[in-house]
């Protein structure tokens, strides 16, 4: 971890950043909040997600009217409802990211109480990978917090940036 970029550590898999943050919220709304489609579009800047999650399934996410615009590809490698979700991921929206090949991201959820604590752990990216592949992750963890705790959306950067493209 560095101070230019405090989410990223280098280790002998490859870099990894994690994110953990608390939501009060029950555990079987935050995996719906993950797995539906409607639902993530409201906190991923549009970006909706098509799969039946289940082990070995894939997944597709795309944003636009149509989903026209693909955004990353991957598969379920684990699907624990309402506690564990792995997933390869392959971000598409770029050449230069896509070129990065998979990384693995792995979503953790555990009750505390009322509440739950949510881990996101991006790893399995290659050393020098670009800021876009695991930058975007503060901006839509509030958005997923904000849209479980208030029931409304988050204006970040990232929801302005993409509000076009989510028609």
């Amino acid at each position: 971890m560095t101070e230019q970029d405090p989410y990223t550590v280098i280790g002998d898999r490859g870099a990894m950043s994690v994110f953990e943050i608390y939501i009060k919220t029950t555990p079987e709304r935050l995996w719906e909040a993950i797995t539906s489609d409607e639902m993530k579009r409201k906190y991923t800047f549009g970006v909706g997600i098509e799969s039946d999650f289940t082990e070995g399934s894939g997944y597709r996410a795309a944003a636009g009217p149509g989903g026209e615009i693909a955004i990353n590809e991957g598969e379920n490698v684990e699907v624990d409802p309402p506690r564990r979700l792995v997933q390869t991921m392959r971000a598409l929206w770029s050449d230069e990211v896509r070129d990065a090949g998979f990384s693995r991201v792995t979503w953790e959820i555990e009750q505390i109480e009322d509440s739950c604590r949510l881990r996101v752990t991006h790893d399995q990216l290659p050393e020098g990978a670009n800021s876009e592949l695991y930058g975007g992750w503060p901006m839509i963890l509030s958005g997923l917090k904000t849209l479980l705790e208030t029931g409304e959306t988050l204006t970040t950067p990232g929801s302005l940036r993409y509000a076009g493209a989510a028609g």
